[in-house]
Order: C-alpha cells, then structure tokens, then sequence
C-alpha cells in the first residue's frame, strides 16, 4: 500500500516549522489553538485549513518559534512557550500570541537578542 501523499500547504508548512524550530507536537498546536489533534494531522498533510484567525495564531506561533530556535533547543523552545513568564507577568507565551498579544512577547525576545538576562 502506497504512503499517503502530502500536499505542502502554507498552513502545512508552518505547522512543520512549528514543530522543526518549537518541538512542539501536533497534540501540543491541537491544545494551544483550541482544535482537536486530528485537525492539525490533516492540516499537516495539506488537508483542508484553519480559519484566518487560527491560520494568524499558527503563523505568529511558528514566527516565535524560530526567533527562539536562536537562543534554544527545541526542547527547550516547547518549555519556554508552554511556562509562565516573569516578563510576561507570569504569563505563559503562548497565551498571549493566542490573545493576539504576540508583539508582548516579541518584547521579551528583543531583550534576550540584545543580551538582557532573562
């Protein structure tokens, strides 16, 4: 039996970013967007997409990723996104990127680039 073909999307992949850069899991994307692990199996495979709204929330999502991926393990990228933050007020990053408060937590990235102890 013949594997199932993988049509690349946009939304495809940005989900792959996500979990190359975030080491984030397809159940960990399901959980933080608010949709069900199977959704983002069949967006992974160029299946059917996201509203705007949550296709906006992916593509901010896999924008911090990467800018982490520079200062972190993907490991680590997983943990930072899913911990509260003391710069954030204990809040956990990827809340507020699903809030649309991404540019609160870009914040908090430029301090580390410039070297601010985080």
């Amino acid at each position: 039996m013949a594997g199932l073909a993988i049509k690349e999307t946009a939304v495809s992949r940005l989900v792959a970013g996500l979990k190359e850069y975030g080491g984030l899991k397809g159940r960990d994307i399901a959980n933080i967007i608010g949709v069900s692990p199977p959704t983002v199996s069949r967006w992974s495979r160029g299946e059917g997409g996201p509203t705007i709204g949550k296709q906006t929330i992916i593509a901010e999502l896999r924008w911090v990723a990467e800018r982490l991926s520079d200062f972190y393990e993907p490991d680590e990228v997983r943990l930072w996104l899913q911990s509260p933050h003391p710069q954030l007020e204990s809040q956990k990053p990827y809340d507020l990127i699903n809030e649309g408060r991404t540019g609160e937590v870009l914040e908090v990235l430029e301090r580390l680039d410039s070297g601010v102890y985080l």
